[in-house]
């Protein structure tokens, strides 16, 4: 049981930065692995990235790897979305998730997610 709070986005330049953090309360943190996904109006939610529960792995959709990094920090009970180069394609509103399983790219995995942070990337 835990509650996701997501902060970080905003309007950018094209071939800009942003970093989101998704900030989560209890004390359990640390035995979910954590996701990001994005949606677009009109569009399904679709996968980012995840970390699993340690940080030691990773995983990206194929269209932001070598862009994004995602990281966690136990310790605060936070996780993060490290976006550079950021593209127009990439404007969204993207959400944080917490997983118990190991299916990460899978929606369907995550039991709790935050509200949502607007991010705009203009041409």
């Amino acid at each position: 049981q835990v509650q996701l709070v997501e902060s970080g986005g905003g309007l950018v330049q094209a071939g800009g930065s942003l970093r989101l953090s998704c900030a989560a309360s209890g004390r359990t943190f640390s035995s979910y692995a954590m996701g990001w996904f994005r949606q677009a109006p009109g569009n399904e939610r679709e996968f980012v990235a995840a970390i699993n529960r340690t940080g030691g792995s990773t995983y990206y959709t194929g269209s932001v790897k070598g862009r994004f990094t995602i990281s966690r920090d136990n310790a605060k009970n936070t996780v993060y979305l490290q976006m550079n180069s950021l593209k127009p394609e990439d404007t969204a509103v993207y959400y944080c998730a917490a997983s118990p399983g190991v299916h990460l790219i899978a929606a369907t995995t995550y039991l709790y997610w935050g509200q949502g942070t607007q991010v705009t990337v203009s041409s």
